[in-house]
């Protein structure tokens, strides 16, 4: 133990531990033996009680710098949380808030409050007209109803040369019908229609068209490479990039999406499943973050999927909790 050196007696009962320093800072020549110790102790209710009574002009002076410097420390916390984003939603993007609809709808929802007056203004959203419902394309429907319109086309006979009148009329009947069977696919085939499951496989298409390399490839350059490194010839892909990490990054963002907000609604917190599932996808997304952060660092193609949706540093650094 060390040694202790008792003081006088008339004032008061107190000793004076001499203790070596555990560290020896690098900018210091002294030996740890002589270096003075650093500790800070905290008060006890005795003593501040006592204290307040026999000094209340200090006591003011101690409570105000505390509440001062607790303000200090939580206006950087917040500074802190905010710049580093939330771990599941990470900061909201117009392509992030697209996912809601599948790409359908071109406008958010307004915000009013309480009175009636608007809070949050409607704002424009990417959309994705041309992927329909059943997971099919629009130049896909088109030019099935067009080759049905071909085939169901009534054709000129001797007896309509005889009566032009009677072709005519069964010309516009056909075109009233092909509109009419026209108007019954847009509607069938429209997302508006459709259910969770749909705007998921939606959600799932436009993510591999707007972050797959068969399109980026056309206008991100490859990250650059190091002095003396050659660039690997690839094969050309035979059709939609669908296994990239960033693919699988967008996809997993689109689901995660979802599912925490389910998770929001009505009693979502009862929801032990759900809530399961949303944490192994927002691993899993981390996972893939590190692996993309470690092979993409700093290239356009890493810039344009953490700009797109809206990805922060909470998202894939350090330990996430759900």
């Amino acid at each position: 133990m060390p040694p202790r050196i008792p003081g006088v007696q008339r004032l008061g009962t107190f000793s004076l531990c001499l203790r070596p320093a555990a560290v020896k800072p690098s900018n210091s020549n002294l030996s740890p033996s002589l270096l003075p110790v650093t500790q800070t102790a905290s008060m006890s209710q005795k003593e501040k009680k006592r204290l307040a009574k026999q000094d209340p002009y200090r006591w003011a002076q101690i409570q105000q710098r505390k509440a001062a410097h607790q303000t200090i420390r939580e206006r950087i916390e917040a500074e802190r949380a905010a710049k580093l984003g939330d771990p599941i939603r990470g900061s909201i993007t117009p392509f992030v808030e697209s996912f809601d609809s599948g790409g359908q709808a071109p406008l958010t929802s307004p915000i009013f409050d309480s009175n009636g007056n608007t809070v949050e203004p409607a704002r424009e959203l990417p959309t994705s007209p041309h992927i329909l419902n059943y997971q099919i394309r629009q130049d896909e429907l088109d030019a099935a109803v067009e080759s049905a319109r071909q085939l169901t086309e009534p054709m000129l006979t001797a007896a309509d040369e005889a009566d032009p009148e009677l072709f005519q009329r069964r010309k516009d009947a056909h075109a009233a019908q092909h509109d009419k069977a026209l108007e019954v696919l847009r509607r069938i085939t429209h997302l508006d229609q459709g259910s969770a499951k749909d705007r998921r496989h939606a959600n799932i298409r436009r993510c591999i068209d707007t972050f797959g390399r068969h399109e980026t490839d056309q206008f991100l350059r490859p990250r650059a490479l190091a002095r003396g490194q050659e660039r690997e010839e690839r094969p050309v892909r035979g059709g939609p990039d669908t296994g990239s990490s960033e693919v699988q990054i967008a996809i997993l963002t689109s689901k995660i999406r979802i599912a925490a907000n389910q998770l929001e609604k009505n009693r979502g917190y009862r929801d032990k499943v759900g809530q399961r599932d949303l944490r192994l996808m927002v691993h899993r997304r981390q996972k893939l973050l590190k692996y993309m952060h470690r092979k993409e660092r700093g290239s356009d193609r890493w810039k344009h999927m953490i700009e797109t949706l809206g990805l922060t540093e909470a998202t894939w650094k350090g330990q996430i909790t759900v």
